[in-house]
């Protein structure tokens, strides 16, 4: 056959599989882009689609509004149909299968009808030191500031109104997959961020559970704290199915049938150990985005707590021991995107992947020290640093070489600065 003829004929095999809903959907929520990707039995891209977004800081909160999540999932939905149509020609109406990611841990309470009782609280949000340290010395364990369960002792603490009437406690993926599939649900990566998990890697920690319910403050409450978190899951497990409520939300226009297969919700970080191969003991991977990570899955679990370790999981119960960042690309992304407009008023505008290449090349040619010129990007709080608020810098001596190439080179020190300490 020659590349032509077999070039047709995957084009039209692919197109078979999708009009005949075989293929599957993966749906990840980032902190500034809402991805789809369409793939095949053996994980071949087919389609993709996309939407922008941002958090916002409101109230001293990091936040994202549901509304917004909901319109990002549909117009990065209605991207992916698009794109399908354009490549292949058919109509997506059905799918094999479907999975949801997301930004992990944060806070997102809802009472037993439903009803959202607080903003999402996003893993940006560093006010809940105090909470954190609290539970890290009563369960003998290191809890990070954005762990869902220092969010909550954070509002116990607080006397937030909303706490009495607290029915169930998700994460942003967990929350979507609900909607989606009427299933309370979260695979154990991201449940690993919710509350620590057991030894045996399938369920959240009994004697811990039971430590956590034992607190001042804690134990009068009107629920109980198994009772308002979501049931766990491993990778392969029944996740329920997409009901037609599902179907519509995530498609308004109607087309899309229910009925899709989905996989337990998972955290961002489980998306990157999958994306990059490290889900078995000894490997690792790093991530780096608007905040960074790095993350290494262990042959057993650590010996001790460790201040700037979190433990969490893989998608199949794994112990993972990560470092995580809030700080990473923000800032750098702001000023490259000062550069791509200078190159618009100029008349000779750029892509992201041209602009992004070409400056990241002009820094590999700055001076080792960056001339002497020092970004210091934390555009939030960093905790580990014990930083609580952000406030982008740039700074120089004024003997500083400054140069293109150093300031290039300052910035992508910056972004790695505090996963280096």
């Amino acid at each position: 056959m020659t590349h032509a003829a077999a070039t047709t004929a995957d084009h039209a095999e692919a197109a078979t599989l999708i009009s005949t809903g075989r293929a599957h959907l993966g749906l990840e929520l980032g902190s500034t882009r809402i991805k789809a990707a369409l793939i095949d039995d053996a994980g071949t891209v087919l389609a993709t689609g996309s939407h922008a977004w941002e958090n916002q800081l409101e109230d001293e909160t990091w936040t994202y509004s549901l509304d917004s999540a909901w319109t990002g999932i549909q117009d990065c939905y209605a991207d992916l149909v698009r794109d399908v149509r354009e490549r292949h020609g058919v109509e997506l109406t059905q799918l094999a299968s479907l999975g949801i990611s997301a930004m992990m841990h944060g806070y997102l309470p809802f009472d037993a009808a439903g009803n959202q009782l607080a903003p999402f609280r996003t893993w940006r949000n560093t006010f809940t030191t105090e909470a954190a340290g609290e539970l890290s010395d009563a369960l003998g364990l290191n809890i990070p500031l954005r762990w869902s369960i220092a969010h909550l002792l954070h509002a116990i603490r607080g006397g937030e109104e909303h706490v009495e009437r607290l029915g169930f406690l998700t994460t942003l993926a967990g929350y979507v997959h609900w909607q989606l599939t009427g299933r309370k649900v979260l695979g154990i990566g991201d449940a690993s961020g919710m509350f620590p998990i057991s030894a045996a890697g399938d369920a959240f920690d009994t004697a811990q559970l039971e430590r956590f319910s034992a607190l001042d403050g804690v134990k009068g409450l009107p629920w109980a704290l198994p009772e308002v978190l979501p049931e766990v899951l491993v990778a392969g497990q029944d996740a329920g199915t997409l009901t037609a409520e599902g179907a519509a939300l995530l498609d308004p226009s109607g087309a899309l049938q229910p009925g899709a297969v989905t996989a337990p919700p998972e955290g961002d970080a489980g998306t990157g150990m999958v994306a990059t191969h490290a889900i078995a003991p000894r490997t690792g991977n790093v991530s780096a985005g608007t905040s960074a990570f790095a993350m290494v899955v262990l042959e057993e679990q650590l010996s001790g707590p460790r201040e700037e370790i979190d433990m969490v999981t893989t998608p199949a119960g794994d112990p993972v021991a990560m470092i995580h960042t809030n700080n990473c690309t923000t800032d750098l992304d702001a000023w490259l995107g000062l550069f791509g407009r200078f190159a618009e008023l100029l008349g000779h505008p750029v892509g992201p992947e041209e602009l992004y290449s070409t400056l990241f090349g002009a820094g590999a040619d700055g001076d080792a020290d960056a001339g002497g010129v020092l970004s210091y990007n934390y555009v939030s709080g960093e905790h580990q640093t014990g930083v609580p608020s952000g406030r982008p810098l740039l700074v120089r001596e004024q003997e500083a070489r400054f140069t293109l190439e150093n300031f290039m080179r300052s910035q992508l020190y910056g972004a790695f600065g505090a996963l280096a300490v």
